[in-house]
């Protein structure tokens, strides 16, 4: 390592720890000011209170790290522009796209360690902090709750007897998705209540439950009169679960994985069990199919397999036409329920989907992150040398600015996919691509610059741009005249 190279990373390392404590301290606070409502007022100890204060921080860290980089970049560039050192540099014979390989070099170890913290340290604090969460909701069951499971519901520790499942539970937000709820109460009355959201509340003690669903419909099947069935929708509906408060206590094993909770590992080996899932789910679908083509063509000659078992056709026709259904007008028990089993079938099929799909997104999303590092290693320099007199007003405009374009676009992009409007390969690469293609080419133009400390600030190259414009936008004016 030669004496150029130690002192560039010795000019950058100050500016990189200072603005990495700094940004960390102020997201730090933030993030805790919309926590501290599960601490306050419930008589923890200061273990607890710690434990969670550093299990909240490898979040922050995460977002902090590659704006440090950043900000460590553009000022360590611009002080060394400022002080003269580049034009001494460049006039012995150092060019400065040769100041840029000690840079590059720090953003490749940079991207490693982000890589690593993205894919073992922050999915296990992520984990632990989620446990905890739960554990502090002494009288807040709700956050027991887990998704894409059957959650079973004992209101007042009774006998009454509720099951709940949510395609994705947020429990930040306490709001659910896809919910579905069965009441199990009444054996000869059957209600199931579906809706598309719901959000959860407590009352004041913390020991009752409301539910309030949005967009849904009840079904409800009556085993005491022949063809009892009732559906209802709505718009809006409470749910109340009283008597549901539990006692502090700290589980062993905690709750299920979350996909911010895995890592890369995980994340690739749940996606693919979820896919052999979907895989084993149309191939079933696709037999089912041809089962009912043939119950419809009579083929009576042949034998189907149901459940497993093999039966003839003839029987299972017969079986069939035995079972219509006056209250739906003539229409068959075999149409209703193979309608019924295709809507549910493809219903679990875009669940697993969008699973998987989501999987995706999160692997794409801690590589994009780590790889920032490495862009705006490229894109800090060029931006110092071309407002040489920018001084910390440029280093906090331009790292602003371009963190902010580049979360817009991280945060834009995962909404895309996540809707499925383009591949998780696409949508969170596009602003590194954007960034890195901006670098490489202000890259490019820096060698042929000139580099001098009587440059254009910031407000002189606006300020020279608006009067191109003006004199451009008067010139036919006088030429007409």
């Amino acid at each position: 390592m030669g004496v150029l190279t130690r002192y560039l990373i010795r000019v950058h390392m100050g500016p990189f720890l200072f603005a990495l404590s700094g940004i960390t301290a102020l997201i730090f606070l933030n993030s805790l000011s919309q926590r501290v409502g599960d601490l306050v007022g419930k008589g923890l100890p200061w273990t607890v209170i710690v434990e969670f204060l550093v299990l909240s921080l490898p979040h922050v860290v995460a977002l902090a790290l590659p704006m440090a980089v950043l900000v460590a970049v553009l000022y360590a560039f611009n002080d060394l522009v400022a002080s003269n050192e580049i034009t001494a540099l460049a006039a012995g014979g150092v060019p400065p796209r040769r100041l840029m390989l000690p840079v590059v070099g720090l953003g490749v170890l940079a991207a490693t360690v982000m890589y690593y913290f993205n894919d073992r340290v922050l999915p296990e604090s992520n984990h632990a902090l989620k446990n905890l969460i739960v554990d502090l909701g002494r009288k807040s069951p709700t956050l027991e709750l887990r998704e894409q499971i059957v959650n079973e519901l004992r209101p007042a520790g009774g006998s009454d007897l509720y099951f709940l499942t949510a395609d994705r539970i947020d429990h930040e937000t306490s709001t659910l998705e896809n919910v579905a709820i069965y009441d199990a109460n009444d054996p000869m009355r059957h209600r199931t209540t579906y809706a598309a959201r719901g959000e959860m509340a407590f009352n004041d003690a913390r020991t009752d439950l409301y539910l309030t669903l949005y967009d849904g419909v009840v079904h409800e099947a009556q085993d005491d009169r022949e063809g009892g069935f009732q559906r209802l929708f709505f718009d809006s509906q409470i749910v109340p679960l009283r008597g549901v408060g539990n006692e502090l206590e700290r589980r062993v094993g905690g709750t299920d994985r979350s996909d911010r909770e895995m890592s890369i590992a995980m994340l690739s080996d749940n996606a693919r069990s979820r896919e052999v899932e979907l895989d084993s789910l149309r191939a079933a679908g696709e037999e089912h199919a041809v089962e009912a083509v043939r119950f419809a063509l009579d083929d009576v000659k042949g034998e189907v397999t149901r459940a497993g078992k093999t039966v003839d056709a003839a029987e299972q026709i017969v079986l069939w036409q035995s079972r219509s259904i006056p209250s739906m007008g003539g229409v068959d028990a075999m149409t209703e329920e193979l309608s019924s089993e295709s809507r549910s079938r493809a219903a679990r099929g875009v669940a697993l989907e969008q699973t998987v799909n989501r999987f995706d997104v999160e692997i794409h999303k801690k590589l994009a992150i780590a790889f920032a590092c490495i862009v705006f290693t490229l894109i800090g320099p060029p931006l110092a040398l071309k407002f040489p007199r920018g001084g910390v007003g440029l280093v906090i405009a331009a790292s602003t600015v371009i963190f902010s374009v580049y979360w817009v676009g991280l945060i834009a992009g995962e909404s895309l996919a996540d809707r499925r409007v383009a591949g998780p390969a696409v949508t969170m690469w596009v602003s590194n691509v954007v960034f890195l293609t901006a670098g490489i080419i202000l890259t490019a133009r820096m060698s042929r610059a000139s580099v001098n400390t009587r440059g254009e600030s910031a407000a002189d190259m606006l300020r020279d741009t608006v009067r191109r414009i003006f004199r451009r936008g008067s010139r036919p004016a006088a030429e007409s005249a």
